[in-house]
């Protein structure tokens, strides 16, 4: 009885032991990480005033680490459980503890946001991207003009303006402004929808044609229910080989930004310039987002030829320049009196 006790004595003390073996295994594993780090985790967002706690179970849920007891006695024996960044991060394929915290304490990761609104064109995006990224301007321009891209979508102009489709987008640390526009690019290809190339066909346009009326549409509209009205006046005054007379072509042409375009602006030497060359200008004048392009291609079915702003920043839509004529006294009359 005694041999029996003592075999099954040694027999539980190697199994404990064998236990004890493949937990700290387990935790060595788990503490130094592994993997060839080439791809990246599920990014984490880590809240303002976020615990270490609920930053480890977020880290366990998108699989960053195996074990949040085991992650917070990390933090805990290294003593720094209190001094996390809150952010966005993003995580390289096998990062260890090591890595995890140091990131999580400086900020190293953190994902860069980056907000492009509809109707931003290149010269208000390369400064924001480049802000963002931390990269020169120029790298960011230079990018603009990628060839590759601009073979792949068919684009005549010089630069990809109106290709990077407006978004908020999240950049990780060290991306370049080249990765960066890639992504714009990506984005712009994501949205564009199937049935738009049926619609582009039926037009007998081209899609750099849609973009470019998309992003006239787009600086034009102040009223969402109006972008199909102001495509459907444009694209009439196209089939009847008029003279677009778009201020926003005239204000992309200028060497500078203006909120206003004047007489004087009107005589700038530009192909932009629709107040002096017939039909859609080289490219578009900006970036436009999804409802733009869908009336740039779904204009409305009417006969209107002209519009006018209202102080409402709403337009009046006429169909003859003496209607559009009485349009303008009408507006500048109820301006003065106060009622409109």
């Amino acid at each position: 009885m005694a041999r029996r006790s003592r075999s099954r004595g040694g027999l539980t003390r190697i199994l404990l032991l064998s236990a004890l073996v493949v937990a700290a295994w387990y935790a060595y594993g788990e503490i130094e990480g592994g993997g060839d780090g080439t791809t990246s985790s599920e990014r984490v967002m880590i809240p303002k005033g976020a615990s270490m706690l609920a930053a480890a179970e977020s880290l366990a849920v998108h699989d960053v680490i195996g074990s949040p007891r085991l992650f917070r006695w990390y933090t805990a024996a290294a003593g720094r459980e209190r001094t996390i960044k809150p952010g966005t991060y993003q995580f390289p394929s096998g990062a260890g503890y090591a890595y995890v915290l140091d990131a999580l304490v400086t900020g190293r990761g953190i994902m860069r946001t980056v907000v492009i609104p509809e109707g931003f064109d290149l010269r208000d995006i390369a400064p924001v991207l480049a802000k963002a990224l931390s990269v020169p301007e120029d790298s960011v321009r230079v990018a603009v003009t990628d060839t590759t891209w601009r073979r792949k979508l068919n684009v005549p102009a010089a630069s990809l303006e109106g290709y990077l489709f407006p978004a908020t987008y999240a950049f990780a640390d060290g991306t370049t402004a080249r990765e960066a526009v890639n992504a714009m690019i990506e984005r712009f290809e994501s949205v564009w929808k199937p049935e738009w190339d049926a619609r582009v066909k039926a037009m007998a346009i081209s899609r750099h044609d849609a973009i470019t009326m998309a992003s006239i549409v787009e600086k034009e509209a102040r009223k969402p229910e109006e972008r199909a009205l102001i495509s459907a006046v444009y694209w009439n005054r196209v089939k009847k080989g008029m003279l677009l007379q778009a201020d926003p072509t005239v204000q992309y042409a200028l060497p500078q930004h203006v909120d206003r375009v004047f007489y004087k602006d009107l005589d700038v030497e530009s192909k932009y310039n629709t107040y002096k060359y017939v039909g859609l200008p080289p490219g578009p004048i900006a970036s436009p987002g999804e409802a733009s392009i869908a009336a740039a291609l779904a204009p409305a079915d009417v006969p209107y030829l002209f519009f006018v702003a209202r102080a409402d920043g709403g337009h009046e839509f006429r169909t003859t320049f003496a209607e559009h004529q009485q349009a303008i006294a009408d507006i500048k009359r109820a301006k003065r009196q106060g009622t409109r």
